[in-house]
């Protein structure tokens, strides 16, 4: 079992046994994400890391934080350093087109995770969480709540603010669009704001914070990630808002455990991150050694599970749920 803590990862990795040169034959595995100081997308970069090392690759994880120039830019390392394959969590569903195409072009095979790009047929494979079905999931959940919380018992209405993500990202509005299309059957619920916060837990505090000083009746918040659950969260709190109000998130970071565990966050939905990103190594290593894809679907999609009070002491690693 991965263990995803920067410190555990260096110690784990140190306790490898020496492999001889020949181990690393196989070649370069670029691994390219998003942004490390998120625990998910660290996550992501240190599991596709070690399974690519644990497959005889030499593998490095760089990152773009989102700029389709700086992505473009990794890219080209990868095509000048002669990578076997490329695995990367795209920064723009549009705008990522062109490096994937550049890498396609210089005969790299690239296997997209987390987020995908709107052009099929470059790619080898896109895995990505189920977010429709997440989605769904996690707003019956937050229903559920909100209709059995007291402020709702009071009055059998709520009013509630969405916080949603970076729009270049489809995930954002995949997830967005599941959560309209449950709340829309319950017409007592009132959406007084939707709130663009970029997956990020600081724009989320501080739209929070606007969004308390403009309202006096916030009842419930749900987010389509948990950053910006939990700087939803700390703006609540700070304001002596928190007690009663449902939040609900998405991602299963551990922080988000934590703030389930401790009562503050009502569920978060996991998304399998430490699952897809192995697994898309093991397709590129099939697919450098045979020439041909492990999986036919371009597209694959892994069912996100969902994480409450309930459950949450089986949360064992980052982004793994022991069942």
């Amino acid at each position: 079992m991965f263990k995803f803590t920067k410190r555990a990862f260096i110690a784990g990795v140190a306790s490898l046994p020496l492999m001889a040169n020949a181990a690393w034959a196989d070649g370069l595995i670029s691994i390219i994400i998003n942004d490390p100081a998120n625990p998910y997308w660290f996550t992501e970069g240190e599991v596709a890391k070690a399974t690519a090392e644990e497959l005889g690759y030499e593998a490095n994880v760089a990152a773009h934080k989102g700029d389709t120039n700086a992505e473009s830019t990794l890219i080209d390392t990868a095509i000048t350093n002669k990578a076997a394959a490329i695995i990367l969590d795209p920064a723009n569903a549009d705008g990522s087109i062109g490096a994937v195409r550049k890498a396609v072009d210089a005969g790299i095979p690239v296997f997209l995770v987390n987020a995908e790009i709107n052009e099929p047929g470059l790619a080898i494979a896109q895995l990505v969480s189920n977010n429709a079905q997440g989605a769904a999931m996690g707003a019956i959940q937050w229903i559920d709540y909100v209709n059995t919380s007291p402020r709702y018992l009071e009055t059998d209405a709520a009013n509630y603010v969405e916080f949603f993500g970076n729009p270049s990202d489809n995930n954002a509005a995949t997830r967005s669009n599941g959560y309209e299309t449950v709340i829309s059957q319950y017409p007592e619920m009132t959406k007084l704001a939707e709130e663009v916060a970029n997956w990020d837990r600081t724009q989320g505090y501080t739209k929070m914070q606007s969004l308390i000083q403009a309202n006096d009746d916030i009842d419930a918040v749900i987010a389509g990630n948990d950053e910006m659950a939990l700087g939803a969260i700390a703006a609540l709190k700070e304001a002596g808002r928190l007690d009663g109000v449902v939040v609900g998130g998405f991602d299963g970071s551990p922080d988000a455990v934590d703030a389930v565990k401790a009562g503050e966050l009502a569920y978060t939905v996991l998304q399998p991150v430490a699952v897809f990103s192995e697994a898309a190594v093991r397709q590129a290593d099939y697919y450098i050694k045979n020439g041909s894809p492990m999986v036919e679907d371009e597209k694959q999609l892994f069912d996100c599970i969902l994480i409450t009070a309930d459950n949450a002491s089986n949360y064992t690693a980052p982004f793994v749920l022991s069942k």
